[in-house]
């Protein structure tokens, strides 16, 4: 197999899309957008560093958590995280922003593309408020592009169906950051103890809890 290395060869294998599927492609939200947005309680977010690197962040919390501004804007909530700041490092260097967002047992995701600043405005991330605590920071989108994938994906990946779902697996961070810290397996545990506490008990909060 040759690697490609032209549009040219590319568009010998993936033919170019009819024009219809191409007026899909939206500068605003529309009705469905909204709706769909409303409903959503996950997505996931890209930007770019100053490199060139590609940093993909997962975003979840209530459904309606990305807030319709108007059609060419939305609000993003910043909840407590493992504090890399990645995605907002990029956000402020280039303000280059992609997203893909996803509706539970609906097979179509809905992409966005456009810039995105970063706000910590009291009033703004008060408004942002979940269970009563309000966002640490506000990441405004403004919209270049929006469509509607359409579901092959998950249709073909079986996304939606408990039943397709291959045995729950567990990823061990412990295993990952003790040796290269110089810890050994106790440190691991302690490691791994304290991300199921941040699933559990500290989902809100980094600050532990007394006694823990």
């Amino acid at each position: 197999m040759a690697r490609l290395t032209s549009l040219a060869d590319l568009r010998r294998v993936i033919a170019e899309p009819r024009p219809a599927t191409r007026s899909k492609i939206l500068d605003a939200l529309d009705d469905q957008s909204i709706d769909f947005l409303k409903r959503c309680p996950f997505a996931l977010v890209s930007t770019t560093a100053a490199d060139g690197t590609i940093e993909v962040s997962p975003k979840g919390d209530e459904p309606g958590f990305i807030r319709v501004e108007d059609p060419r804007t939305l609000l993003i909530p910043e909840r407590i995280g493992n504090n890399l700041a990645f995605g907002l490092s990029n956000i402020v260097t280039n303000g280059k922003i992609g997203m893909i967002a996803l509706v539970p047992a609906t097979g179509e995701t809905l992409r966005i593309s456009g810039t995105a600043e970063v706000f910590d405005d009291a009033d703004l991330v008060e408004s942002l408020s979940s269970l009563g605590k309000p966002a640490l920071l506000a990441t405004r989108v403004h919209i270049k592009h929006c469509y509607f994938h359409c579901a092959r994906s998950i249709v073909r990946a079986n996304l939606w169906k408990p039943e397709k779902w291959p045995a729950p697996g567990r990823i061990s961070f412990g295993k990952i950051i003790a040796p290269r810290i110089g810890a050994g397996e106790d440190v691991a545990a302690q490691i791994d103890a304290g991300v199921a506490g941040a699933y559990g008990e500290r989902l809100w909060s980094n600050t532990p809890v007394s006694g823990s």
